[in-house]
């Protein structure tokens, strides 16, 4: 018990000092500050409680720790993960690789959506229900009461997969990109991207009105591209850049950041970010890695609203993380090191919650 405590306080201790920083620091934009709310810990099960009709709740996972969180600091969902989790807003679910049953939860209702030996596995993406085959050769739609809405079928593994706006991006192993509708039709012949010797996509991310579409691709070399939509359905790709180094082979952390004029991306170099209006990109090294130290993207903010962008990256020795905050388009405002195996970084308009160890905490991007 004292070493649990020991290690809860130095966790405290740890986001004391982030908060500390952030509101001494003086490269912050004008008039913009963060101020520290509270602070979690996650250290045993809580089930959920009763929920008012305007609470709103944020998922966290957190090493093996996962569940709901709202924006006062009470745990409405905590538990220890035993098996693969999939988690959204809306939904929840914990399940074997070949489960009898799987369970779909709503954490706002307690409602439950039972469905019997699935061949499949859950995403939550959009507010929507998909569930991609054993094989990732197929995807398809239920609704809340488990009935299939659609389904579409791939030549080739999905390796990636997004949906914003009605729409759904995905890529495949064989190098193929699809976008299908609310329906599950697809909008426009697959489109192979191409350029490398080994095409495979590794990251795709669309826009919140699905008129953007980012994506990663190929290696040797790999490159980024962007599409716009014009008219009809008609998707171009008006930028693409190769990529320094030999490139990931695994999916890449991407996202669309400042209502949607911006997409930045991990790469071989770093964190890329793309400027939608000038079609442009700066690539910013992660912290330690200009020093030859084995770095790694571990996490990122999905919003990068008001000019400002935060990420964790791993650090220099072991456990160590970092978490950064930038002044877009790329001018590092804080650097600060701390000591975790985990990491968990999400940002809701004017709230900032960051996680490490079993302690989660909260910061709000405020004016003066």
């Amino acid at each position: 018990m004292a070493n649990k405590k020991k290690v809860y306080l130095s966790i405290l201790a740890i986001f004391a000092f982030i908060a500390y920083t952030l509101l001494a620091a003086q490269p912050v934009p004008p008039e913009t500050i963060l101020t520290n709310n509270w602070l979690v810990s996650l250290g045993t099960d809580q089930d959920t409680e009763e929920l008012s009709a305007n609470k709103t709740l944020i998922p966290f996972k957190l090493g093996k720790r996962f569940g709901y969180v709202s924006n006062n600091g009470t745990l409405f969902l905590n538990k220890e993960q035993e098996q693969t989790v999939s988690l959204s807003p809306e939904f929840w679910t914990e399940f074997d690789p070949s489960p009898r049953v799987l369970i779909i939860n709503d954490p706002l209702s307690g409602a439950e959506i039972i469905l019997e030996n699935p061949q499949a596995y859950p995403v939550f993406l959009d507010g929507r229900i998909l569930l991609i085959s054993k094989d990732q050769t197929s995807l398809e739609e239920i609704d809340k009461e488990g009935i299939t809405l659609w389904r579409y079928d791939f030549e080739a593994p999905l390796t990636c997969i997004d949906a914003a706006g009605g729409y759904i991006i995905t890529g495949s192993l064989d190098g193929m990109i699809d976008l299908l509708d609310r329906q599950g039709e697809r909008l426009f012949p697959s489109f192979a991207p191409g350029g490398s010797r080994i095409p495979v996509i590794f990251g795709c991310r669309i826009s919140s009105d699905g008129s953007k579409l980012a994506i990663v691709s190929g290696i040797d070399k790999q490159r980024f591209l962007f599409l716009e939509l014009y008219g009809n359905n008609d998707y171009r790709v008006t930028h693409h850049e190769f990529l320094p180094g030999e490139g990931f082979r695994r999916e890449v952390h991407m996202a669309f950041i400042e209502n949607d004029t911006r997409v930045v991306f991990e790469q071989e170099a770093g964190l890329g970010i793309y400027n939608v209006k000038s079609r442009s990109t700066v690539t910013l090294p992660l912290p330690g890695q200009m020093e030859g130290f084995p770095v790694r993207l571990e996490t990122l903010d999905e919003e990068g609203a008001d000019g400002l962008f935060f990420y964790i990256s791993s650090g220099t020795s072991r456990g160590e993380k970092r978490f950064v905050a930038l002044k877009l388009p790329g001018k590092e405002l804080i650097n600060v090191p701390f000591k975790s195996e985990v990491s968990f970084l999400t940002r809701r308009g004017k709230e900032l919650l960051i996680g490490g160890g079993q302690t989660l905490a909260s910061f709000t991007l405020d004016k003066r």
